[in-house]
């Protein structure tokens, strides 16, 4: 699509949405709302501008026409009531919701990754370990993605930044080179490694970025809460079931010509050599990351994990584990700041002009008769599906996660705790689909070990198993411990 039609498009939707009268029950500036809130939906579907920068636009526009899309004409009524301060004090309430700043934070946990080079490390040291057979070290490249997981919510960063640069030099050692050798070994290791890092990201809420924003819109929302330790609990069983087959899995499916050799070990333990004992602050990060992760399962109530995961950013800065300047340049987690903060505004932008009320009353009707399991099953596989239409698991999130949680509060029976878990789980293990699913599908697909056809064959086939290992494992899990 050219970008001067990506530009116009969410322009043209949001006009066309506000010129057609509102729906009976629902107040006119709440319509005209949402047909801002659509606009910037397809936006960042479209990305014609960076997706920060399309949810700024969002924020802004809204703020300047609040009289109109904000708030009720008996507020503005009101005696005192000043829209232009109130709207200003929404448009930037974003910013200071501590999930974000949690979003924020767990990036530098990956800056001291890079920085100390810990994360190398680890994936070095399973790879020498296991890196014999060409099984063994699916599952090394599994478990390496494993260990950083909880404490990297970029999963670009784990398995693109940390995992990959380290899987790619693989391959040639074996023969193995992008084209008619890329069988031998390249395109069984690439895949998985994405595979395995898709996995990982739906086991702990800090491991993808959009799982944190799911839980913010979640408790907007539905006024669920769910914690670091309810997250793992509910996910980190599947996660692992699934982790230990998945390597297994990819040598049934996609094959490698060459099972085994010990080129891969000698490669593992000569760069290890190169970087030499572990230094001082690899000892230091790994010490600040198992204290933040202990406080995060054991520290509540008595420890905030936003205000836990500031202090271990605190730490790092004054053991020298990154500098100041590096998070200033960490251009990554300070645009992914203004990005989540205005998304949580849009999103809860939404319940407060009472659309999501309004909404939730229309589907109720729709829903009757319909058992609350069965309904549970089918917004579940719907919004899985649903992300072949996503190029970025965020607008995925944003768009559908709150239409799918008033939907389900409206099935008599529901239980809404249950149905956050269940949709919110499933972020992780939807980017397998497509080649654009989630950020290091493209790192993957550029490698060049995995052709196109066989990218979107393989994206089918694992996308079928993980949905269904989701419903007849993850889920029943779900609703047994909730």
């Amino acid at each position: 699509m050219p970008k001067t039609l990506k530009l116009l498009a969410p322009l043209l939707l949001a006009t066309l949405l506000a010129l057609i009268p509102a729906p009976e029950g629902l107040a006119p500036h709440a319509w005209l709302y949402f047909a801002i809130f659509a606009g910037v939906v397809l936006g960042l579907v479209l990305e014609p501008l960076p997706g920060a920068l399309v949810g700024l636009i969002g924020v802004t526009l809204v703020a300047l026409l609040s009289p109109y899309v904000l708030y009720a004409p008996d507020q503005l009524a009101r005696a005192g009531f000043r829209p232009a301060n109130a709207s200003l004090g929404w448009a930037l309430s974003g910013f200071s919701n501590g999930t974000v700043w949690l979003i924020f934070a767990a990036f530098m946990f990956a800056l001291g990754y890079e920085a100390s080079g810990l994360g190398r490390r680890i994936a070095l040291l399973l790879v020498r370990a296991m890196g014999r057979r060409t099984l063994t070290l699916g599952y090394a490249v599994a478990l390496a993605d494993l260990a950083l997981s909880p404490v990297t919510p970029s999963n670009t960063a784990r398995s693109g930044g940390t995992i990959y640069p380290v899987v790619r030099n693989l391959p040639p050692l074996y023969g193995s080179e992008p084209g008619p050798t890329a069988r031998r070994m390249g395109g069984t290791v690439m895949w998985t490694a994405l595979a395995a890092t898709c996995v990982t990201s739906s086991m702990f809420v800090t491991a993808l970025a959009p799982n944190l924003l799911a839980i913010e819109i979640a408790a907007r929302t539905a006024r669920v809460t769910i914690g670091w330790f309810d997250w793992a609990l509910a996910l980190a069983p599947f996660g692992l079931l699934l982790l230990a087959v998945l390597p297994w899995l990819v040598m049934r499916i996609y094959p490698p010509e060459v099972r085994e050799g010990g080129q891969v070990v000698d490669w593992a333990a000569d760069e290890l050599r190169k970087m030499g004992s572990i230094s001082r602050k690899e000892v230091t990060l790994g010490i600040l990351v198992l204290t933040a992760l202990g406080l995060w399962v054991f520290g509540e109530p008595g420890f905030n994990g936003t205000t836990v995961a500031l202090a271990v950013l605190v730490g790092m800065l004054l053991t020298g584990i990154v500098t100041w300047d590096q998070v200033l340049a960490n251009r990554q987690a300070w645009n992914t700041l203004v990005w989540f903060a205005t998304l949580v505004a849009l999103a809860g932008g939404l319940a407060q002009v009472g659309f999501v009320a309004w909404f939730a009353t229309q589907m109720g009707s729709a829903m009757q008769g319909v058992s609350p399991t069965v309904a549970l099953v089918l917004l579940v596989v719907v919004f899985y599906l649903a992300h072949y239409a996503f190029a970025s698991v965020t607008a995925h999130v944003t768009a559908l996660l709150p239409v799918m949680l008033t939907v389900g509060m409206a099935i008599p029976g529901m239980d809404v705790r249950v149905l956050t878990l269940a949709l919110c789980g499933t972020l992780g293990i939807m980017g397998i689909l497509t080649p654009y699913a989630t950020g290091p599908s493209p790192v993957y697909y550029g490698s060049g070990y995995i052709p196109g056809g066989d990218f979107w064959r393989l994206g089918a086939i694992f996308g079928a198993i993980f949905l269904a290992a989701y419903l007849l494992v993850a889920l029943p899990w779900i609703m047994f411990i909730t």
